[in-house]
Parts: C-alpha cells; sequence; structure tokens
C-alpha cells in the first residue's frame, strides 16, 4: 500500500505535513510583520522571508520548478526591485508616519474576509485530493514549463512590463524630486541675496553722523 493508498487523517499527520504547517505559521507571522511594521526597508526584508517561506512549501508539495521560479523571481528580482525603489524615492530608512495608515480596520476587515474565502474555495476544491509524497514529483520541470510557457506566457510577459514600468516610474520620481529640491534651494539663495542687497542698499542711503568737527 503506497501513501497515496493509505488512509489519511488530521490526528496522524506524517513529518511532511509537520514541517509544511510549521513553515505556514512562519510565513504567515513574516507576512503579517510585513504589512505593520514601520520601517520600509524591515518591511521589504520580512518580504524576503515571507516568500522564500512560499517557495519552501511549494518544495514540500513536491513542485520544485515552482519553487525555484519564486525564488527567481519574486525573492530574487522583486524584492530587488521594490529596494531599488526605496532607495530611487529616497524613502526614510528609520520608522516613517506616513507608513501608518488610518484604515486598520478596513483593511482588517477586508483581509479576514478574503483569507476566509480564499481558504474555502481551496479546502472545497481539493477536500478529498491528496499528493503521494513518495511517487514521482507532480510538479516537474517539464510538466510546469510546457504549461506555462504554451497557456500562461502573455501573463507571464504582461508582469514583466509591469516590473518595468514600476522601475521607470521610480526613476521618473526621484528626477521630480531632485529637481524640486535644486529649485528650493535656488528660490531660497535668491531670496536671500536680494534681502542682503537691500540692507546694503538702506545702509548706504543711511547718511553718516556728524563727527566732532561737523558739530563745530
Amino acid at each position: 500500500m503506497t501513501l497515496a493508498q493509505a488512509p489519511h487523517g488530521f490526528l496522524s499527520p506524517s513529518g511532511v505535513e509537520i514541517a509544511f504547517v510549521l513553515v505556514g505559521l512562519l510565513t504567515l507571522g513574516a507576512a503579517l510583520v510585513t504589512v505593520t511594521t514601520r520601517q520600509l526597508v524591515h518591511a521589504a526584508l520580512w518580504l524576503v522571508v515571507a516568500l522564500g517561506g512560499l517557495a519552501v512549501e511549494y518544495l514540500l508539495l513536491t513542485a520544485e520548478f515552482i519553487a525555484w521560479v519564486q525564488v527567481l523571481i519574486y525573492v530574487g528580482s522583486v524584492v530587488v526591485l521594490l529596494l531599488f525603489g526605496l532607495m530611487l524615492t529616497k524613502a526614510p530608512i528609520g520608522r516613517s508616519p506616513d507608513a501608518d495608515s488610518g484604515n486598520r480596520r478596513a483593511a482588517l476587515a477586508v483581509a479576514a474576509v478574503a483569507a476566509v474565502a480564499l481558504v474555502w474555495v481551496v479546502v472545497d476544491a481539493f477536500r478529498t485530493t491528496w499528493i503521494d509524497l513518495d511517487g514521482p514529483a507532480a510538479g516537474t520541470t517539464e510538466v510546469t514549463g510546457a504549461s506555462l510557457f504554451r497557456h500562461w506566457v502573455l501573463p507571464f510577459e504582461a508582469l514583466s512590463v509591469l516590473l518595468l514600468a514600476a522601475l521607470v516610474g521610480a526613476i521618473v520620481l526621484s528626477r521630480k524630486a531632485k529637481a524640486d529640491a535644486s529649485a528650493e534651494e535656488d528660490r531660497k539663495a535668491g531670496g536671500d541675496g536680494k534681502a542682503g542687497g537691500d540692507g546694503k542698499a538702506k545702509a548706504d542711503a543711511v547718511p553718516a553722523a556728524p563727527g566732532k568737527e561737523g558739530a563745530r
């Protein structure tokens, strides 16, 4: 009797299932810290942990191709792009009050509803489906790659264009901020120079006080 044919139950989990739950809890904690921290750089680093946890989950589900895509594209590209965006837009390194939103309750309600709906859909779709972890890998590179680049190549390329647009937008915002700062400095320098010139002109216009010779 193989693992797929053996009776399964929640009261008799295997080692892989226990590891899956533990990694899932770690990933969930990292995701919560990502959206609650007020330090943008820390949020990006915790996002790396969350995305890396998802890659481990894919490996535990014998989907090695999706796991390495998760690492190469999301951890290796998206997070690096996010960090470049933070640097190019001169985001604050420490705590940022602007990173906190007053809509915490609304965001929490939407997140809870979305999580419940997602869990319900997944459980309902795979209620009686079990993966044979001792058999051949279900998500091999050949099968998954053929499906991805045959049926999902357009969304894949659209995502790359979206990432490129985000990088270009960050560069434009950084150049605009730099131009505004230079214009502000020039305006202040011009105002200080004008004030200094007016003061000098007023000093020249005031007649000198008569000395002893003039008084006599």
